[in-house]
């Protein structure tokens, strides 16, 4: 389509021309009266759009919308665009063939449209007609692995149910291992505008094994810190949950299905005839059901989140430090944060790709 100049009256280039002078107005609205002035001067649409970083469809759209509304409607913030080349039909069909596949850009898209019905789109013209259909720029989440819901159901029912039923003798513990490892951890935070906040960061990759578990009710954390999480800290863990409850008649102890949880050790500290021990596996897949996993997070949070220590035995006291004095002594105002506040997650809510 070309555009003949010298199509504005005088008033009209007034109106505009007034428009482009006021700072007070928004830049949107004085870019399209900038555009349609250009064109009335002889300017291409190509030209155009060059100098104001658009399209040359968005020049034409601007100035198809001023011949037939004039300036009311250019000058409207809440306007769309013109009317779309493609019938209702075909952007059905176009919304059905977009929602069977992810596509990472518009080159996909336009292709698409090209070869389906003929019609060629610009990269924004593209967008925007997404954007129309319903369609916005976004990445998958990544989800992980989970057991089914009714698993996850049928666990939390058990838990209630061994609450409800729990005597004075009895305890309960979750159980799970750690691994802080010697790196600064930068973390957001408020900060002054224009600042450029950094924290110092350390060259070192040893690590702090901690394989504890910790009673909800008493908030008493038994650990213990080896050199290897394995089948002998485990037992190492549980020998020390029971010195821990000398009156207690049965602890039961609630961790994940790790192959040292279930090794040859284990086994055998279970077969003692006065083992206090009872264990019970979490679903696999399933650290939200785990309440230490959110004390581990906590942990990070006091000790490792933007914190800098010169020397490895220096974050491994901080950690054992956060354990032994900061968890015993404020443990109430974790409560909230670290607690059996259970609920099923599940794929259903999400579109999953293969």
């Amino acid at each position: 389509m070309r555009i003949e100049p010298k199509f504005l009256t005088s008033s009209e280039r007034a109106e505009l021309m007034s428009c482009v002078r006021r700072h007070r107005e928004d830049h949107g609205v004085a870019r399209r009266a900038n555009a349609i002035l250009l064109l009335d001067e002889g300017k291409s649409c190509q030209l155009i759009a060059e100098f104001l970083y658009l399209d040359d469809d968005t020049v034409r759209l601007w100035y198809k919308a001023y011949r037939e509304g004039g300036w009311d409607l250019l000058s409207t913030d809440g306007w769309k665009g013109g009317q779309s080349r493609m019938t209702s039909a075909q952007e059905a069909e176009l919304s059905a063939w977009l929602e069977d596949r992810f596509c990472r850009s518009t080159t996909e898209v336009r292709a698409h449209i090209s070869a389906t019905y003929g019609l060629e789109y610009s990269h924004s013209g593209c967008i925007k007609l997404l954007t129309r259909l319903g369609f916005e720029y976004r990445k998958p989440k990544g989800l992980p692995r989970v057991a089914p819901a009714a698993a996850q159901a049928a666990f939390i029912e058990m838990y209630q149910r061994l609450l409800n039923e729990l005597g004075a003798d009895e305890a309960v513990y979750f159980a799970d291992a750690v691994h802080p490892e010697y790196q600064t951890k930068p973390a957001y935070g408020w900060v002054k505008a224009g600042t450029n906040p950094a924290v110092q960061t350390t060259a070192g990759r040893g690590r702090v094994n901690i394989h504890g578990a910790l009673n909800l009710e008493t908030f008493d954390l038994s650990f213990v810190e080896p050199i290897t999480v394995d089948g002998i800290s485990a037992v190492q863990l549980l020998a020390k949950i029971e010195a821990s409850n000398p009156y207690k008649r049965l602890i039961h102890v609630i961790w994940d299905n790790a192959a040292y949880h279930k090794g040859q050790e284990v086994r055998d500290f279970l077969a003692r005839p006065d083992c206090r021990i009872h264990l019970i596996p979490l679903p696999p897949y399933c650290p939200h059901l785990n309440p230490i996993e959110r004390l581990w997070a906590v942990m990070h949070r006091c000790v490792t989140h933007n914190q800098y220590y010169p020397t490895q035995k220096q974050f491994a006291d901080a950690i054992l430090a956060f354990f032994r004095k900061t968890l015993p002594n404020e443990w109430r105002s974790f409560r909230d944060t670290i607690s059996d506040n259970f609920r099923v997650i599940s794929h259903d809510n999400f579109r999953v790709f293969a």
